[in-house]
């Protein structure tokens, strides 16, 4: 039986990559719509008929070290409170499914340069800032609408990329094409192929299902390796990482950059299991689309 599936947040990246990724492989077993929420004329849309509501209006994660009080509260007010407004109206419509995009952010920043940060099913969330804040009082607030016929999905993803994400991997794609050198570091990150996550939430809605995930891809990345698959041209100079040793010494916000981009931070690979294979791409494999290389 066809999924009626509303997506609510339009032109977020992740809602328009899953709304493609469905009609391009699944066009028989879902429907796909989409509710714009930047204004409150989305409480007189009606939610009813739908098998499941894919939240992914947000305010994505941003320059957090100078905002303001005022810019602060939004952050509350777009992750959490209309996260819960939108899930009550959806119990109350009775939708079977609600799904939340929360984020690896709620267990704080990754570990530093040259340590691990591993975490486990027993890592308590640890936000390190206001925006994973939000993500984590959204999840609190959203959690006590489950019911027996209202399944609450909580995903906790990684780095998300693909192509024409934001965030970290376009800065780092940028500077694997420029730079002719770049440091031999060894360090792992739990990431998340755009295609891999919206095979997942395929999945998650095929099966009507509820609790708290951690997809990932199934294998985990290091900064060199992914920078050598973007340029293969590129020549790996293990003398520069002396330079990325001082440069994570340096407090303030050199040595924050050094660390999100040679730290590393990981969930156990058990946490990321599910009954149905999602990850439908290599970490290789996952670049090079995103980069459009052998095309």
């Amino acid at each position: 039986m066809m999924k009626k599936i509303l997506i609510t947040g339009a032109n977020s990246y992740i809602g328009t990559s899953f709304e493609r990724y469905i009609k391009e492989n699944y066009p028989e077993d879902f429907q796909t719509d989409t509710l714009d929420m930047l204004d409150s004329e989305w409480k007189e849309y009606d939610f009813s008929g739908y098998d499941s509501i894919f939240h992914v209006a947000g305010i994505a994660h941003a320059d957090v070290g100078n905002v303001s009080e005022e810019r602060k509260q939004l952050y509350y007010k777009v992750n959490c409170d209309l996260a819960y407004e939108t899930a009550s109206k959806a119990k109350e419509s009775g939708v079977g499914q609600f799904i939340y995009m929360s984020s690896i952010i709620v267990y704080g920043e990754s570990a530093p340069y040259g340590k691990t940060k591993m975490i486990t099913e027993d890592t308590k969330p640890e936000p390190a800032n206001f925006y994973g804040d939000s993500k984590l009082q959204a999840e609190i607030k959203l959690t006590p609408l489950q019911s027996e016929d209202f399944n609450i999905v909580i995903i906790r993803p990684p780095m998300i990329y693909g192509p024409g994400s934001k965030g970290n991997y376009p800065v780092l794609s940028k500077l694997a094409h420029k730079l002719p050198l770049f440091p031999n570091i060894k360090n792992e990150r739990s990431m998340l192929y755009i295609e891999n996550l919206c095979e997942f939430i395929g999945l998650l809605i095929r099966n009507n299902e509820a609790g708290l995930y951690f997809p990932q891809n199934s294998e985990y990345a290091g900064t060199t390796e992914i920078v050598k698959v973007i340029n293969p041209k590129i020549k790996i100079n293990r003398l520069l990482n002396i330079g990325v040793m001082i440069c994570s010494k340096i407090p303030g916000k050199i040595s924050g950059l050094c660390n999100k981009a040679f730290g590393s931070m990981v969930y156990d690979k058990a946490m990321s299991e599910y009954k149905s294979r999602y990850d439908r791409y290599s970490l290789t494999e996952s670049i090079e689309k995103t980069e459009g290389i052998g095309r």
